[in-house]
């Protein structure tokens, strides 16, 4: 089925845009211990696809992920990790299929990879002109994609995996105050598998990166545990590396 509206935007990316690069942003959400993604269902179809566009001739690779973020999906102020480049032969070729050769859309592309993690709770979905839904999906039980975006889903997922074991998680993705269930919860989430409890508190308590409050989660039906929240500078210094 051809899309009027992508014909018409071809006409404007071949003035504005860069050939050949494009940027799709995986955005983790986590919420009632389940790890979410961030994604959108295209007008008209079943398809869905990650928040992506184009490389401007006028911006950074950078800027330009975070500008397209925010337009497709209404994600601001997020902080992007460039992870990985996906070029494929035909990876996005055959889906315009029957459109004219022309289009921008149509021509061999190299995708940039970056993800993000985010407290889920803060952001408020936005479709775009493209698209009539934007929704955070489960990871583990994912739509029909286009293209390789499910690859690229699943890439950054093993690099988020691989980042867990010497870089802390959460800081983005839980709320400000946390017991250590919910830690373990998010941890769990991202691995795909349990831990054990006693184990994971004397590593989260090794890292030096939390700070017990005098506070409780109470409205359970066992003892309330305690509340956590990271120590941002420890949590910086040990994202650099300095710690690990």
């Amino acid at each position: 089925m051809i899309n009027q509206d992508i014909k018409d935007k071809s006409v404007e990316l071949w003035r504005s845009s860069i050939p050949h690069i494009s940027i799709d942003s995986v955005v983790f959400g986590f919420l009632n211990n389940q790890l979410n993604v961030l994604l959108l269902k295209l007008k008209e179809e079943e398809n869905w696809i990650l928040p992506g566009g184009y490389l401007q001739k006028d911006e950074s690779i950078d800027d330009a992920a975070k500008r397209i973020l925010y337009e497709r999906s209404g994600a601001d102020k997020i902080f992007l990790n460039n992870f990985c480049v996906f070029g494929d032969l035909n990876r996005s070729e055959e889906y315009f299929m029957d459109y004219p050769d022309d289009l921008w859309h149509k021509q061999r592309f190299i995708t940039i990879g970056y993800y993000a993690l985010v407290d889920q709770t803060k952001v408020k979905p936005v479709p775009d002109n493209f698209t009539d839904r934007c929704e955070w999906m489960p990871v583990n039980a994912l739509p029909r994609l286009v293209m390789d975006h499910e690859t690229i889903i699943k890439k950054a997922l093993s690099t988020l995996r691989e980042h867990i074991s010497y870089k802390p998680i959460g800081y983005n993705l839980l709320p400000e105050t946390f017991t250590l269930p919910e830690l373990q919860g998010l941890y769990e989430a991202i691995l795909g598998e349990k831990l054990n409890r006693g184990n994971f508190y004397r590593k989260m308590m090794r890292y030096d990166i939390l700070i017990k409050l005098d506070q409780q989660r109470r409205g359970g039906a066992y003892k309330a545990p305690d509340l956590y929240k990271f120590d941002e500078a420890k949590y910086k210094k040990a994202l650099s590396g300095l710690n690990w």
